[in-house]
């Protein structure tokens, strides 16, 4: 699953949408970007993304208000905020308003695809988890309502 993950990359410069696209396509995943928070909100509410790279600031809006906007359209979706204007404020305010991750710029290539990777294995293992338990509550379903009979 995670060879094929959907990506969405939101920066406003072009440069960087283009260098992380690249690299991320390059390890095989299907990629998206978008340039401000607005475009990104139509996106995810159109397309179903797995992670979301997320710059703290965009010319129409904070991307810290992206996160919240962001978890009503897929609330799984990992929300990584890539930032170049690092700070403790920053970083406490992202978390707190849902970022999975926050990696500051200018970063390592590696050190980002290790942080996409890490968090597409945790989504992985979350989703068996609870298909595990969807199916265990209805073997139980099943074996109450047989003894009802």
């Amino acid at each position: 699953m995670t060879d094929h993950a959907r990506i969405l990359v939101i920066d406003d410069d072009a440069s960087v949408r283009k260098v992380i696209t690249m690299a991320l396509e390059d390890e095989g995943y299907s990629v998206d970007t978008a340039e401000n928070g607005s475009e990104a909100i139509q996106k995810c509410n159109a397309n179903f993304y797995n992670v979301a790279l997320i710059d703290i600031r965009l010319p129409d809006m904070e991307g810290t208000k992206l996160l919240r906007e962001m978890k009503d359209t897929t609330p799984k979706m990992i929300k990584i905020i890539v930032t170049g204007y690092p700070g403790l404020q920053n970083a406490v305010e992202a978390i707190n308003r849902g970022a999975d991750g926050y990696i500051v710029k200018p970063f390592k290539m590696d050190d980002l695809l290790k942080t996409v990777k890490e968090h597409l294995k945790k989504q992985e293992e979350a989703k068996k988890d609870g298909e595990e338990k969807v199916r265990e509550f209805i073997e139980t379903r099943a074996k109450e309502l047989e003894r009802k009979k």
